[in-house]
């Protein structure tokens, strides 16, 4: 097997009679039945699990998502102002400005995220990539799509009656290629994202040094910010569940202290603030400032960044939660703690660039300091674990080299972390704090990832929303006209401040992007050589009848990328080299669904090829599970399934108890003789026809696929028991 996940594979698959194994005796068919949803059951899933928790399961969950969820968001306002070019501002400037930013919280992050994208789950997962595998799954629109899966699979999920929009994605490859690579781009802005919000989150609350002491120079502030980020970087490789419980109470703290201090400077400065509610200010401002204005737009965008979590960390809370935290803590939090910082500069109109620090009362200044460094470092270890786990789906599911991700807690499934990641991360962290220091270039930065995340969410959600949920058209209309005008226009002025640090997620993401498309065109094309040379079972029969080639005692597990009308073409150039096959020859496909999670009833699947000592099997995983198996134990699962699967089958086509147990007892000398894993060690050969584009992108993925890790080592497997089969693919 040339690869630890199999997402690709389902491309190889088509229609064929097997037998699914129960790992755990419990198993019924009443999972098959609980599993198959229909569209509605399966958009309503979240809700039906959320009537089933009590008040008050949902009340601490809500607390637990104020650490996890709303970092990003909620520490905001430590940036907003102090990113904004501001001239000379008046009072109806400010005005304007703080009644953009409500609408901005209370359309994108009220309506948008609260009200709508967390109702398009993918069985209780949330982000830009859940939405692309719904498609994906639902619509058979992706490159692994539903139509790949097994016709008996609990996860084929097509619609019947496709929309017009759904059928032309069917048929043209340009648009799902662009589907892809706009699903691609989130998930690159998304890891861009975990790069800049570290770094302007520490840097901005560092900076509240200055204030009382105003010797001290800004490039110290930025080397003890470089300093705070590496000692949080190199902390990951301990993971957080020994300080995760502080997480909660040090944001609970900030969520609560900064409106009061809203309310205080309201109350002192400017108590008529709330008359900017009204939209009438927003539209005067744009008349006013027309192209000013509008470029203004870059800095007032960040009041909403870190909206995306909401939905991105759907699947470790419900959606109960993350309103219930949202609605009546974050949202009031942050409109009181703006409104109070706008009262404030509205009667010092100079301070804005130090919008936050500078409305502090005197008397409370040091313990704000305090919560807000606290803050700031929580916010930014949420991005950071949120970054681990979009490395992790990415490289499940064949779109990412495969990097190493070791599970830091035993309890917490989605507690992740990279080392070869989290030291990238780190370097590039402190380049942009050292390099672009100036909070403003970091914000032009930031604004740029916050505004297209959103828009590309709206993108596919519309595409939901007309693919799936079948929304009437008028209401499609509204949502995209409302919030594809609205974040389109941030994009736009945000687009003007590239020169300015806004280049620096594009060349991120640029960079990350050619990545995974080198991969992802590497690993198809090597798909399409498999699938073209496979050893069919009429093959491996002639095969096995040479009286050269020799039955050698003993279990061979024999990866390989397709498992269906036929076997990866190693297999003959391991035969004809080797001149010999196992006794019991088990030939196993790890692969990844579309989906978050597999059952464990499902997890693996196995059939008899119909030739003696010769099996299929099939280990599949979610892009949200954790591939736990090891060495003994993978072994122990998938002979026991292979026993019951001998068991049902042999007992439906004979009535001979002694041809059953001859055929267990055969497994069982063989699993004692001994175990090895067969694994093809590929590579492609470039020859004189392949087409320039193909030879430097072939070149390119030979590079990636030399330096990632083996597939192997996932599963424990021990050294002594693995052998690697090379073979040239020619292109």
């Amino acid at each position: 097997m040339d690869r630890q996940l199999g997402a690709a594979d389902s491309v190889a698959v088509s229609t064929f009679s097997e037998v699914v194994v129960d790992v755990q005796p419990s198993f019924n068919a009443d999972v098959h039945s609980r599993l198959r949803h229909s569209r509605n059951s399966i958009n309503s899933s979240a809700s039906a699990a959320d009537n089933k928790k009590g008040r008050w399961e949902n009340l601490v969950l809500a607390y637990k998502t104020l650490g996890v969820v709303f970092g990003g968001l909620v520490t905001s306002p430590l940036y907003v102002y102090p990113s904004m070019p501001l001239k000379s501002p008046t009072e109806d400037d400010y005005l304007g400005i703080y009644s953009i930013m409500f609408w901005t919280l209370t359309l994108i992050g009220v309506v948008k995220y609260a009200s709508i994208a967390l109702k398009a789950d993918d069985h209780g997962e949330g982000g830009t990539f859940a939405l692309y595998s719904l498609l994906s799954r639902k619509m058979d629109i992706g490159f692994f799509s539903a139509k790949n899966l097994d016709s008996n699979s609990i996860f084929h999920e097509g619609a019947e009656n496709k929309s017009r929009l759904g059928k032309f994605f069917e048929k043209s490859i340009l648009a799902r290629r662009i589907l892809l690579f706009i699903a691609m781009l989130g998930m690159c802005m998304l890891i861009g994202d975990g790069i800049l919000t570290p770094a302007i989150s520490v840097l901005s609350a560092m900076d509240g040094i200055r204030a009382p002491f105003p010797s001290v120079s800004k490039s110290l502030v930025e080397a003890l910010s470089a300093i705070i980020l590496i000692v949080l970087f190199l902390m990951q490789k301990f993971g957080t569940s020994r300080v995760s419980f502080l997480f909660s109470p040090i944001m609970g703290a900030w969520t609560f202290s900064t409106p009061l201090v809203g309310i205080y400077s309201i109350i002192h400065h400017y108590p008529g603030i709330f008359k900017a509610l009204s939209p009438h200010y927003t539209f005067h401002f744009f008349w006013r400032k027309g192209k000013e204005g509008w470029l203004l737009l870059g800095g007032t965008v960040l009041c909403i960044t870190g909206s995306e979590a909401l939905f991105a960390d759907l699947g470790h809370f419900n959606r109960s939660s993350i309103q219930m935290a949202f609605l009546f803590t974050i949202y009031p939090s942050l409109v009181l703690t703006y409104a109070g910082q706008t009262a404030y500069l509205i009667r010092h109109p100079d301070d804005h660039e130090d919008g936050f620090y500078k409305f502090i009362p005197k008397s409370v200044y040091w313990p704000i300091f305090i919560i807000a460094t606290l803050a700031a470092i929580v916010a930014s270890q949420s991005l950071i674990s949120a970054t681990f786990s979009v490395i992790k789906q990415s490289v499940v599911l064949d779109y990412f080299p495969r990097v190493k991700v070791v599970h830091t807690s035993s309890n917490k499934e989605g507690e992740v972390y990279s080392p070869e990641v989290n030291y990238i991360l780190m370097i590039l962290c402190v380049a942009v704090i050292l390099i672009f220091g100036e909070g403003k270039d970091i914000g032009n930065a930031f604004g740029v990832v916050v505004s297209l995340v959103m828009l590309i969410t709206t993108i596919l959600l519309t595409l939901v929303m007309i693919m799936i949920w079948r929304t009437p058209l008028l209401l499609v209309a509204l949502y995209f006209l409302v919030f594809f005008t609205m974040e389109g226009v941030y994009v736009s002025a945000v687009f003007t401040k590239i020169p300015e640090g806004g280049w620096i997620p594009f060349a991120i993401s640029f960079f990350l992007a050619f990545i995974m498309f080198g991969w992802f065109n590497g690993r198809q094309k090597k798909i399409e050589y498999e699938l073209t040379h496979k050893i069919d079972l009429e093959r491996l029969g002639t095969l096995l009848s040479d009286p050269g080639v020799q039955r050698v005692p003993g279990l061979c597990f024999f990866y390989t990328n397709i498992h269906q009308d036929g076997l990866t073409p190693i297999l003959g150039h391991y035969i004809k080299n080797m001149r010999s096959l196992h006794k019991v020859t088990i030939f196993t496909t790890l692969r990844y669904l579309l989906v978050p999670k597999v059952a464990p009833e499902e997890r693996i699947i196995v059939r008899k090829l119909g030739l003696k000592g010769v099996y299929g099997c099939v280990i599949q995983y979610g892009y949200a599970d954790t591939l736990n198996l090891e060495g003994n134990d993978f072994v122990n699962q998938v002979t026991d399934c292979l026993r019951e699967h001998i068991e049902k089958y042999l007992d439906c086509l004979t009535s001979n108890p002694a041809d059953i147990q001859e055929e267990i007892s055969a497994l069982e000398e063989a699993k004692l003789s001994d175990v090895i894993h067969v694994r093809g060690k590929t590579r492609f050969y470039i020859g004189k026809n392949c087409k320039r584009f193909d030879r430097i992108m072939l070149a390119f993925y030979e590079v990636l696929h030399s330096n990632c890790r083996s597939a192997l080592p996932a599963l424990s497997v021990p050294l002594s028991q693995r052998i690697e089969v090379g073979m040239l693919y020619e292109a």
